[in-house]
């Protein structure tokens, strides 16, 4: 029954080596994916394959509710890559997705210790000589495609960020193994490397930029993804009207909260921005809130034992942190062991410490990287999906990859949990007035991206349209509104996952709680819904739903 379910799984891994390492599935380390055009068709040949095994066994009785599940998911999955691969938002267009898949396949390499030093020395140097040729299939891959500026510029940066990782980050890390291993051959393939990625951003200056227009993924794919990635049965349209209206009431309640704190949004914000730990307390202030916040939210759902240490990055990473995709908090590998996770962060500067502790400031501590990521929210759901997950899919689906997350579908789980979490802590008075204004912040911005997502991808805003919405509508900063812009150009309807999630979440808790009367517990909901693992919330509350004697059908 399960074969197909198997060979899915090892075509997972093995076609996608990167995903795998950051997945814990460490046999494809010394590899990069193959991208060139003719592994590109092989790619999708097999996926054709293997969806239509999995379709055969879709037809037949099936062990139990969780195989039933991953042969749907499996098949969307499949779907929605052959979609993107044959898209204007694939491999064959976007330079970032080589860029982030080459520098962050090594980064991830260094940044774990889930191996014995030297094992993962030789894995990064064999990484580090299959660049160049990844590149240069790039650059054949790429060749007939017009590129945006933004995600030329994106890439760039990344290259600069990589340059900078596989020369003095690389002579940090050889220097910190304190001569149990030998580093000459390592840094002969960084050096490699490192000029690839050079030659590379050299060459993209020269490539014909694509017009501005060029950005949106069309509605045939905006609606496959949401239909098969998020499980969503309305219309981007439908949506779009929706999230407009929710917007306008969330930011009229900001902007009264604003008032009421300190008569208007900018001093509001200046109340947040300098309400920050002292610069000796700047790191124990996250474990702090981390232990508070535990505390805070102990009676509601079940904790594991799997605590985060916040610390500062590595010496070897730390200067080319700002060009790369490195997450503060990176999901742990579901296949490798831990016993504390590490949370890494910027270190104090030497010099523009006030500057930089307004923002990381408490309320970013406590919304951002204690509840939303490194506490009740992504960690403890995170948790729940490797060991209490029958899906297999739902264990590893919500796994921070190289670029994004290793299957679309896991994201209204992941983002809408942790954005949903922010919420209950209110709920349970953890948050002061401070924090409620910023976490009004975040529901403002979370609707706003799934406007930007959807009139980008529609074609009926540009990219500097976003930009100016996200700068005057939601009042964020000019880098962080285009950063947020450019993101959402290249990942089509991924920006809607954190409203539909949120949104289904407290749907489905409302319809639990009616059905359980009595016999509701909030604790017994959270626990319950977690055990599904990283899968989309529609086919989590149908799940519940089912299991509810009193409720009948899906509201």
């Amino acid at each position: 029954m399960s074969e197909p379910l198997d060979r899915f799984f090892e075509h997972y891994y093995r076609a996608r080596p990167v995903n795998a390492t950051f997945t814990g599935i460490h046999e494809y380390d010394r590899l990069l994916p193959d991208w060139s055009r003719s592994g590109l068709q092989d790619l999708c040949d097999e996926m054709r394959e293997i969806d239509a095994a999995l379709a055969a066994v879709g037809h037949e009785p099936l062990p139990d509710a969780a195989h039933a599940i991953d042969v749907v998911l499996a098949r969307d999955f499949l779907a929605i890559q052959l979609a993107e691969n044959d898209s204007t938002h694939g491999m064959r267009r976007n330079p970032s997705l080589w860029t982030g898949e080459a520098v962050m396949g090594v980064a991830g390499l260094m940044l774990r210790d889930f191996d014995q030093l030297g094992q993962r020395f030789d894995a990064a140097t064999a990484r580090l000589q299959a660049i160049p040729e990844f590149l240069s299939d790039a650059r054949d891959a790429l060749a007939s495609a017009a590129i945006p500026v933004a995600w030329r510029d994106k890439a760039v940066r990344e290259c600069q960020g990589g340059a900078i990782l596989f020369s003095r980050g690389v002579d940090l890390w050889i220097a910190s193994a304190r001569g149990r291993v030998d580093g000459g051959r390592l840094r002969a393939a960084a050096t490699a490397a490192h000029d690839a990625l050079l030659l590379f951003a050299e060459w993209l200056g020269l490539k014909e930029r694509a017009a501005a227009d060029a950005i949106g993924c069309g509605p045939e794919l905006y609606a496959l993804l949401l239909a098969r990635g998020h499980h969503c049965t309305k219309s981007a349209s439908e949506l779009l009207v929706q999230a407009r209206s929710v917007f306008q009431r969330e930011r009229a309640k900001l902007h009264e909260m604003a008032r009421e704190l300190a008569g208007s949004f900018t001093a509001a914000q200046e109340k947040v921005a300098t309400n920050h730990p002292a610069p000796d307390d700047y790191l124990a202030a996250m474990d702090r809130t981390w232990t508070e916040s535990r505390r805070a939210g102990a009676d509601v759902v079940t904790w594991p034992e799997w605590p985060i240490r916040y610390v500062p990055y590595p010496r070897w990473i730390e200067e080319a942190a700002p060009y790369l995709y490195l997450l503060h908090y990176r999901s742990p590998a579901p296949f490798d062991q831990y016993d504390i996770h590490d949370y890494v962060v910027p270190r104090l500067p030497t010099d523009g410490t006030d500057r930089f502790l307004r923002s990381w400031n408490h309320s970013v501590i406590k919304l951002n990287h204690v509840v939303h990521h490194g506490a009740i929210g992504h960690h403890v759901q995170n948790w729940n999906a490797y060991h209490r997950a029958k899906s297999r899919i739902g264990q590893v689906a919500a796994v921070d990859c190289a670029n994004r997350i290793g299957m679309f579908g896991g994201g209204t789980v992941a983002e809408g949990w942790a954005c949903y979490v922010t919420q209950l802590m209110d709920e349970l008075g953890y948050l002061d007035p401070l924090d409620r204004f910023a976490e009004q912040h975040t529901r403002v911005r979370f609707m706003a991206r799934a406007i930007v997502d959807i009139e980008l991808h529609h074609g009926s805003m540009t990219l500097d349209d976003g930009i100016r919405f996200y700068s005057e509508e939601v009042g964020m900063g000019a880098d962080a509104a285009r950063g947020e812009a450019v993101r959402n150009s290249m990942y089509p309807c991924a920006a809607t996952m954190y409203w539909l999630g949120t949104d289904g979440i407290l749907k489905l808790r409302d319809d639990v709680r009616r059905a359980r009367g009595s016999d509701w517990s909030l604790k017994a909901f959270h626990d319950d819904f977690l055990q599904y693992g990283s899968i989309p919330v529609p086919i989590i509350a149908e799940m519940m739903l089912k299991a509810q004697p009193q409720v009948t059908s899906p509201t």
